[in-house]
């Protein structure tokens, strides 16, 4: 199954019943309240990486079993429904960091990101910043209205099928993206279209020095 980057932070986008389900599973994971945070993610796991709506923290569910030191059993849990291991809070904090700084020395083996694929820092950060332009170029009004967190690479780094969905509100679609290659000839493939507009997909190839259009006209 491929992964979804879930970056809808608003909670006008996501309507009243889809925010009182988020705002209920962060309520129970800032409490440490263990048995209904996985109650919830056990009827939605693919909450497991999202954060409050109207947040600030941006702490998901993963983030608070770090900060609260969750049984390990909790956090095992955790780590099968997907939670990913590198997702960044607003303070650039992953769940081991958090692990760290609290000295929740039990949870800091297990929150360890277990990397599939190497990529250098500088070279992800590249990339991730063309990708972001390359979005931006295509659907920048449907970013600013909907409050978009845009896709972070470094989770596509540790997960079995690295291949991930972003879907944007209003397009009516969104960006396929995964890496191909390895060393310096790696590449981010991304792939987006409007479901509703025949011809509307476009293909990039994006290393570390651009992005560059290399197919369109498909879907």
């Amino acid at each position: 199954m491929t992964a979804t980057w879930n970056g809808i932070t608003k909670s006008e986008v996501l309507g009243d019943n889809e925010t009182a389900i988020r705002h209920n599973l962060a309520d129970a994971a800032k409490a440490y309240n263990w048995n209904k945070t996985l109650e919830i993610l056990n009827k939605r796991p693919d909450l497991i990486n999202v954060t409050r709506p109207n947040g600030r923290s941006l702490y998901t569910p993963f983030h608070q079993a770090a900060h609260g030191n969750a049984p390990i059993q909790v956090v095992q849990q955790m780590v099968a429904m997907g939670g990913w291991r590198t997702l960044k809070n607003a303070s650039c904090q992953r769940p081991v960091d958090i692990a760290r700084i609290k000295a929740h020395q039990q949870l800091i083996e297990l929150l360890e990101p277990v990397y599939k694929i190497y990529v250098p820092y500088e070279t992800l950060a590249s990339i991730q910043k063309h990708f972001h332009a390359i979005i931006r170029g295509r659907v920048n009004d449907l970013v600013e209205k909907s409050g978009l967190r845009l896709p972070e690479l470094e989770p596509l780094l540790e997960i079995e099928q690295p291949r991930m969905w972003f879907p944007v509100p209003g397009m009516y679609g969104g960006f396929s993206y995964w890496f191909n290659g390895k060393g310096e000839n790696l590449k981010l493939i991304s792939e987006s279209w409007c479901r509703v507009v025949g011809g509307s997909g476009e293909r990039h190839e994006i290393t570390s020095k651009e992005g560059k259009l290399v197919d369109e006209g498909f879907v």
